[in-house]
């Protein structure tokens, strides 16, 4: 579900979506708004990024509008949400996937304050360290801070966690039980990005039936494979995931 303004931005991401075979089924259209823009600042050294976020229509989803999207909601084996619309929506959405069956999958990015109660509804929270450092009051700077940051957010009410730690790799925690993630070998040029396509392919991979800890691993895999194009639209496809996912198993069976 995505909201754009009637505008040029606008008109872009329609034809940008339909260009890469997306379903938008649920691409909604603000008249008085513009659509939500970013501006992207790219480190030459290091490939790190500072995103300046205008979110636009992004903010103005309506009750009614949510209640067009349940028959779609209601079909997803599993939804993915974050906090770049208001926070009215995303509860809505949340709580009809709920309602359907679905696995909810909460990446909390930008962060913006929520109650406990709702991290309780959501299945898996994904944040990356700024994030879980907001959430914690702590630093998170290391597995075994993202551990103790990942203890926290299960007594917040999440159930499961897996907390990104860019070029550290990432922790799950699966109700309690910790599993490191291992950052797979890559070549960064424009980090702008990763933390969409890690959520994209850990919830394809959830949807597929695989498991918590092998979704996870493909996903880093997959972050890994998108940080070497640039921009934060070009994403790699499977097979490439694929591909790296495999040559790191193989790597390490040789050492």
């Amino acid at each position: 579900i995505g909201k754009i303004g009637n505008d040029t931005f606008g008109h872009f991401a329609r034809r940008h979506l339909k260009g890469v075979g997306f379903n938008a089924v649920t691409l909604l259209v603000a008249e008085d708004v513009p659509t939500g823009n970013a501006l992207i600042y790219v480190a030459g050294n290091d490939a790190e990024n500072m995103i300046a976020v205008d979110p636009g229509a992004n903010m103005t989803v309506t009750d009614d509008e949510i209640a067009g999207c349940i028959p779609a909601i209601g079909c997803a084996d599993v939804v993915l949400v974050q906090l770049e619309n208001n926070l009215s929506a995303i509860e809505q959405v949340v709580d009809a996937a709920k309602a359907a069956g679905a696995f909810v999958v909460l990446n909390p990015a930008p962060w913006q304050p929520v109650e406990h109660a709702f991290l309780s509804k959501v299945d898996l929270l994904t944040p990356n360290a700024t994030e879980a450092g907001l959430m914690t009051g702590r630093r998170v700077d290391s597995l075994a801070a993202a551990a103790e940051a990942a203890d926290a957010l299960h007594a917040q009410g999440a159930r499961n966690v897996i907390i990104t730690l860019g070029a550290k790799g990432a922790l799950l925690s699966e109700q309690g039980v910790k599993f490191p993630i291992p950052c797979f070998p890559s070549h960064p040029r424009d980090t702008t990005g990763a933390g969409d396509a890690f959520n994209g392919a850990l919830a394809a991979r959830l949807a597929c039936g695989e498991p918590l800890h092998s979704a996870a691993r493909f996903a880093a895999a997959y972050a890994a494979v998108s940080v070497e194009k640039q921009g934060a639209s070009s994403l790699p496809d499977y097979q490439e995931a694929r591909e790296r996912l495999l040559r790191a198993a193989s790597d390490y069976e040789m050492a």
